[in-house]
């Protein structure tokens, strides 16, 4: 099985992309890109198994009619609910709901942060995907699936906050440590100081840990109530298994 995992920013400066090959033995690091371009990340999305894109796929429905009702001039004023809890209403997902109640950690909003910007990247990337032939399933269901690196990290028990930027580069250094001892099937080879040197890579490779989880059924998937609005909001795949499994389980994945 290969899987990638792609850290989306809005610009190929910030944007990192990790191909991980499993084996019945373990795991090995095949490829490691920071600074990728959108042909490099259609080509992970083509070449992979299953990937992990760490970006919200998609836009509460709620805050879609919103705007479009607010564009079309005929928005009624809201009755039910009034300042934060309505804008929370508008601004949160189904799945970010979710994410938050199981690991206590709200994700970023895509209606109301500016991860926007990198949403909307990752819109026209999926659409690119449809266009050659690829299957796109927002919900998980297809080779794309959604991921939260730090939500991984926390359901893995594993350092996840304080590690980004340059000034963090101790903790970085520290989840490395963590990391390659909780996994050592897992084989960084000539990228390790490039992880140990970049959140960006490190959040990569997370990402195509936690699709691994995915493609063997060891992470979230939403249940018939939610299903309808993963398919178009998105779906954040949590892992439900330890990290040492996803190695024991290469015969079965």
């Amino acid at each position: 099985m290969l899987t990638a995992g792609i850290d989306l920013a809005a610009e190929d400066a910030n944007t990192a992309v990790a191909w991980i090959r499993w084996s019945a033995t373990g795991a090995a690091l095949e490829e490691l890109t920071i600074g990728a371009g959108d042909d490099q990340l259609l080509r992970a999305a083509s070449a992979a198994d299953k990937v992990g894109i760490d970006c919200p796929l998609g836009w509460p429905e709620p805050f879609v009619e919103f705007v479009i009702a607010h564009h079309r001039g005929d928005l009624a004023a809201p009755t039910d609910l009034v300042g934060r809890d309505w804008r929370r209403s508008l601004a949160w997902r189904r799945t970010d709901a979710v994410t938050h109640a199981v690991t206590g950690r709200p994700p970023l909003s895509v209606a109301a942060d500016r991860i926007a910007h990198t949403a909307m990247r990752c819109a026209a990337l999926l659409a690119r995907l449809a266009a050659d032939g690829q299957p796109v399933d927002r919900s998980g269901g297809g080779t794309v699936v959604e991921v939260y690196p730090a939500a991984s990290l926390k359901q893995w028990g594993l350092p996840y906050q304080g590690y980004k930027g340059r000034q963090n580069s101790s903790a970085l250094n520290d989840l490395m440590d963590q990391l390659t001892t909780a996994a050592p099937w897992l084989q960084l080879g000539a990228f390790e100081p490039a992880c140990r040197g970049s959140d960006h890579a490190v959040d990569a490779v997370v990402a195509a840990l936690t699709a691994r989880a995915a493609a063997i059924g060891q992470a979230s998937r939403p249940g018939p109530a939610e299903l309808a609005a993963a398919n178009t909001e998105g779906w954040i795949a949590l892992p439900t298994g330890s990290l040492s499994s996803l190695s024991t389980s290469s015969t079965r994945g």
